[in-house]
């Protein structure tokens, strides 16, 4: 039996289990996406019915006009099909110090979003694109059949206008299956001579993420049997020295109605942050939400951020540890 990863957390340090100083404000924008994968943990698709509207971005801007210095960390589903993820962006110009948008890259091939790549060159947006593989047929397995193909298009148009260069630009590598990343430094070295070689394409940094036992992903392992398995290979693999980095202790995450979780992986399973009358917070709540010393919300999917070097929304949590 897999031991309560909150104790487990809390016998390293007590402080793990707590809020530390907010520095990321992520928000994701809805479930409508142009792509059905496999191992989307928000189970998005084209029927997605959970968009964010204006008022709650206005709340946004608000918080972020109050609070300089955050980087604002745009998700999804996929987060340019929101019908006001324009409204948004635009919104929230110069008020936070990084503004990053996670895309699946295959939105700017669609008819209509053509102006898409010069909207992020002229917004100065940070690019953080999936791409869980430099293969073709691992790529298309997984998140659909010539979405590889259209990803290389979209990334040849960013590098013209600057991206990789210039203009931040960073894949994700996410395994194919029920197993821990491997080295994040030797793989980023190793996508980076393949797609300059294959493609002529050049990007800044790969950040690997293992897969979160939930969503689409969760029925793969319980259709496969393997769920309690791959829990046990999260929790084997527990690494100490990653606890003190969880990404939740720095984070706060908005959804499409304006809710607060402590992580995208949270707002996936209905894991909201709440205070002590278990009233669910909302936006307007934020400012007491990040206070050094709340309690995080924590779950056993959470060895997924722990294990091996580590993971988060910007990779692993340490890069020296041989896997």
């Amino acid at each position: 039996m897999v031991a309560a990863f909150k104790e487990r957390l809390q016998g390293i340090n007590p402080v793990y289990i707590k809020f530390d100083t907010l520095q990321t404000l992520q928000v994701n924008l809805g479930n409508l996406c142009n792509l059905f994968c496999s191992h989307c943990h928000v189970g998005a698709s084209l029927n997605g019915k959970m968009v964010m509207e204006k008022e709650v971005m206005k709340k946004v801007a608000g918080f972020l006009a109050s609070r300089p210095g955050l980087i604002l960390d745009i998700t999804g589903g996929c987060p340019e099909m929101n019908p006001h993820f324009r409204f948004l962006v635009e919104a929230t110009h110069g008020l936070s110090q990084r503004r990053i948008v996670r895309s699946n890259l295959t939105i700017i091939t669609e008819p209509g979003m053509e102006w898409l790549p010069e909207f992020y060159r002229d917004q100065r947006l940070v690019i953080t694109a999936s791409l869980p593989c430099y293969l073709e047929e691992n790529v298309d397995r997984q998140r659909g059949k010539g979405v590889y193909n259209r990803i290389i298009e979209a990334l040849k148009r960013l590098n013209m206008l600057g991206y990789g260069k210039k203009l931040e630009l960073n894949l994700v590598y996410n395994p194919m299956g029920n197993y821990i990343p491997g080295s994040q430094k030797e793989l980023e070295a190793a996508y980076k001579t393949e797609m300059l070689e294959r493609h002529g394409v050049v990007f800044n940094q790969l950040y690997t993420i293992t897969n979160a036992p939930i969503g689409r992903f969760r029925e793969y392992l319980e259709a496969q049997g393997a769920y309690e398995r791959y829990l046990n290979l999260l929790a084997t693999n527990f690494n100490p020295d990653t606890a003190g980095n969880i990404m939740c202790r720095t984070l706060v995450s908005v959804d499409w109605m304006g809710f607060l979780y402590n992580c995208d992986f949270n707002q996936a399973i209905g894991l909201p942050i709440t205070n002590k009358e278990k009233g669910i917070l909302k936006i307007d709540d934020l400012e007491a939400t990040a206070i050094n010393g709340n309690e995080l919300f924590l779950a056993q999917h959470c060895y997924c951020c722990t294990a091996g070097e580590g993971s988060s929304c910007t990779g692993a949590l340490i890069t020296d540890l041989k896997i």
